[in-house]
């Protein structure tokens, strides 16, 4: 049995969840910080970013633990589309939108959280792909097995 989870994926995962909290922190005290000077579409958009990426990243988090070292396929899936679709777009949309008024420390942070998806983005699909073929060969090989068993024998 060849293991089909990824380390590298395991440990940005790892560093990802003690990563997050302090991203949070910072995010929510600098908004704070802020919120008195942005106009009030950026103010609408800025609570709604914050509350969709709390969820989606408490989600993507425990689907890319489960997939990747439970080897399943089809919650290593979500958690790629959940990081490849709301996540990346949203923190480059927190870090090149000049109307929001990025603070230096801000833009740190974002820098960081968005290089931790962007490696999670290509180290998951890697590790997808290899995960489906290895299980897509075993498939084969469990038909093959049960289509001999059942050809009836010589003479």
């Amino acid at each position: 049995c060849e293991i089909l989870s990824s380390l590298p994926l395991q440990m940005s995962l790892y560093f990802n969840v003690y990563f997050f909290p302090f991203w949070w922190l910072v995010t929510v005290a600098i908004l704070y910080l802020k919120y008195p000077v942005l106009s009030d579409y950026y103010k609408f958009i800025l609570v709604t970013i914050m509350i969709l990426v709390s969820l989606t990243e408490l989600i993507r988090l425990y689907l890319g633990y489960v997939g990747n070292l439970l080897e399943k396929v089809p919650e290593l899936a979500g958690f790629w589309l959940l990081t490849l679709l709301p996540q990346l777009p949203v923190i480059l949309f927190l870090l090149f939108n000049e109307g929001l008024k990025i603070h230096s420390l801000e833009r740190a942070v974002h820098i960081v959280f968005a290089a931790f998806l962007a490696f999670q983005v290509v180290a998951a699909f890697f590790t997808l792909k290899r995960m489906v073929n290895t299980l897509a060969t075993r498939f084969r090989l469990t038909e093959l097995h049960r289509l001999e068993e059942q050809r009836p024998g010589p003479g």
